[in-house]
């Protein structure tokens, strides 16, 4: 599956490998299972919707 991500700030989307959104993920909340949390985001995405976490944000 295609991950994009894109900052509060930022107007385009970029695509983003999971290894990627692993780093944005433990950047944005470094408490949280990153692993744990990219699996729910991936869920989420799949089902056509955005997930914000912190400043970011991700779609399929």
């Amino acid at each position: 599956m295609e991950l994009h991500t894109q900052y509060c700030y930022e107007k385009k989307w970029t695509k983003t490998t999971q290894k990627e959104a692993l780093k944005l993920i433990h950047t944005e909340m470094p408490e949280a299972d990153a692993e744990g949390t990219l699996a729910y985001i991936i869920s989420q995405i799949s089902k056509g919707k955005t997930v914000t976490l912190g400043e970011c944000r991700f779609k399929a």
